[in-house]
């Protein structure tokens, strides 16, 4: 089914007689057994308004397209969602409505934010099949219950997605990445919070298993100032010509290995810890978010979730089949109010989650 506008949606909701599969590009998810629901057709820009910084774009419509309009007058997104393409194999087009649904956020979001940072409206359709508009395309306009920043990350569990506005920032005059060879996560998280916790605006902090890399953003002069400074503080650092944010971002070094993937979200003192205990048993690791977000590869049905529970966290396993569920389970309290929600706009469990 590829609903053409809201009132078509809203009406296949209302005629369907049970769970239904929503699905944008068809990147992150697997072999539907479910009715399939598909965005394509909530598609195009809106309204584009690079003076003020807004964009108001359909659910349906793909990154790259919104990347191209914003790169044309040198804007971007600032939260660089992933794609998670590469690591599970997947093909389609990542949609902006997928992003917002997993809160999709980069290695920015240790300066900028996450994607529901960016969130200014959004408008959906909830399981009885209204339509709810929630924010606006200003900034500054919320009042009330802030709905649509509740979507991000609900994975389509409380509605489908049509319509997003969003905040939208310049690309900086220059962007510098630098580089510390380093193969131990406990040093490597240790550079990267003196990195954070200096004056010098890192936009990004992550270890690919061999470096600490850092990224610094801005007026060519204040990162060749804010570059220097770091390269004093950390003795070692120097500036790399490449880009390894992308893959970085995306899990790449990762997605060719015969094993589960997992990401985990922790306190990033645990990251380090936890990185260690995972090379020790034979995985693979890389750390974001100045080791806060840890990418694993671990032998099929190895149970990442038993290594980490003496540390808190949240681990998604992106990738294979064992141990328990693919998402974390949710704390008692936590399960209780997502509950609750799902009951208000999803009666009818049209959106429960697959399993």
């Amino acid at each position: 089914m590829t609903p053409q506008d809201e009132a078509e949606l809203a009406g296949m909701i209302r005629a369907a007689d049970g769970p239904l599969a929503i699905r944008g590009g068809g990147t992150r998810s697997p072999a539907a057994t479910r009715p399939v629901l598909s965005t394509a057709g909530l598609s195009g820009i809106v309204l584009y308004q690079p003076g003020a910084l807004t964009l108001v774009v359909k659910a349906g419509t793909s990154l790259s397209e919104v990347e191209a309009v914003l790169a044309e007058r040198n804007q971007r997104l600032a939260f660089e969602p992933m794609d998670h393409r590469p690591v599970l194999g997947t093909t389609g087009e990542p949609t902006i409505g997928g992003a917002v649904a997993v809160n999709a956020s980069g290695p920015r979001r240790v300066q900028a934010g996450a994607a529901r940072d960016f969130l200014l409206g959004a408008v959906f359709i909830d399981g009885a099949g209204t339509r709810v508009r929630n924010g606006g395309r200003v900034m500054k306009n919320v009042t009330g219950y802030d709905l649509a920043r509740l979507q991000a990350g609900a994975r389509g569990t409380l509605g489908v997605l049509t319509e997003l506005s969003f905040k939208v920032l310049p690309v900086p005059e220059r962007i510098a990445t630098l580089a510390l060879p380093c193969d131990d996560p406990g040093r490597a998280v240790a550079a990267l919070a003196r990195a954070l916790g200096s004056p010098y605006e890192v936009t990004g902090a992550g270890w690919d298993g061999a470096r600490v890399l850092l990224r610094i953003e801005g007026f060519a002069a204040s990162v060749s100032y804010r570059g220097g400074e770091l390269a004093r503080l950390i003795p070692g650092l120097v500036h790399v010509d490449e880009d390894p944010w992308p893959a970085l971002r995306d899990g790449r070094s990762l997605a060719g290995m015969a094993r589960d993937i997992w990401r985990v979200s922790l306190r990033a003192s645990h990251g380090a810890i936890l990185a260690a205990r995972l090379l020790e048993a034979g995985a693979a690791v890389t750390l974001d978010w100045g080791g806060g977000l840890l990418w694993a590869a671990m032998a099929p049905g190895a149970d990442l979730r038993a290594q980490m529970a003496d540390l808190g966290g949240h681990a998604t396993r992106l990738r294979g089949t064992g141990p328990g569920p693919a998402l974390h389970p949710d704390p008692a309290a936590v399960a209780a109010l997502a509950s609750g929600l799902r009951r208000q706009f999803d009666p009818e469990g049209r959106f429960a989650p697959e399993a």
